[in-house]
């Protein structure tokens, strides 16, 4: 999942972009709301975290103009605890409202919930061959076995069961999953493959997770394949 951090003061929005960021979420950041709008217009989110009081243009002025062509879910966030501003928040269109400071942990709960309720459409398991994904619980299971993965994996496992049967390359793994620019001399996306791989598919015996030598990787039943 991809979020839109819009918050002008820089350490809240690091400490937000990294809490993220090991839940497994792509990042992206804006300090005021001039750029906040321009990349929720120009960019696809699955939320958009909203500061009320912005440089350029406050929250609210960005959430009308963002609600004129975009239903994207949004979270306001303000250090102000006066009923005023949240119901102004609320008639403007944002999905919820958390004043500062806050717990990341209710934070995380409340992105997870405005997002289920904003994407009703897409489908909270997915399955490939006997492999399972819960996008709700966060839980994967193959054969009807439990299978523990780390924050990272679960983003990996998450991307590729969404796209699957498509060959994503190392390039587009390592945008979408650690949020950086893939460096040829960076071996992040092999060795996560090759702990993934551990997991999902030696210890059952059939591959789910393929490699396209000179091309990237893809998940995809291909029956008795081993390959």
């Amino acid at each position: 999942m991809k979020v839109l951090i819009v918050e002008d003061e820089k350490k809240t929005a690091e400490y937000l972009r990294q809490g993220f960021l090991e839940q497994g979420y792509s990042v992206d950041i804006a300090l005021d709301g001039i750029d906040g709008l321009h990349l929720a217009l120009h960019h696809s989110y699955d939320v958009i975290l909203l500061d009320a009081m912005l440089p350029g243009m406050d929250g609210f002025g960005v959430l009308r103009a963002l609600r004129a062509s975009r239903d994207t879910p949004v979270l306001m966030l303000t250090a102000r605890d006066g009923t005023a501003d949240r119901i102004r928040g609320l008639r403007d269109g944002a999905d919820d409202y958390l004043v500062k400071p806050f717990s990341f942990n209710e934070l995380v709960a409340r992105v997870q919930a405005i997002t289920r309720r904003g994407r009703v459409q897409e489908s909270l398991l997915l399955t490939v061959g006997d492999l399972q994904l819960d996008l709700v619980s966060r839980r994967v299971s193959r054969a009807g076995q439990r299978i523990d993965l780390t924050a990272k994996e679960f983003a990996l496992i998450s991307l590729l069961c969404r796209r699957q049967g498509e060959i994503l390359s190392k390039t587009v793994i390592a945008e979408l999953v650690w949020d950086m620019n893939f460096d040829s001399n960076t071996n992040v996306v092999e060795v996560s493959i090759k702990r993934l791989r551990a997991k999902v598919d030696v210890p059952f015996g059939r591959n789910l997770l393929h490699t396209v030598r000179g091309m990237g990787y893809v998940l995809e039943d291909r029956g008795d394949s081993q390959h």
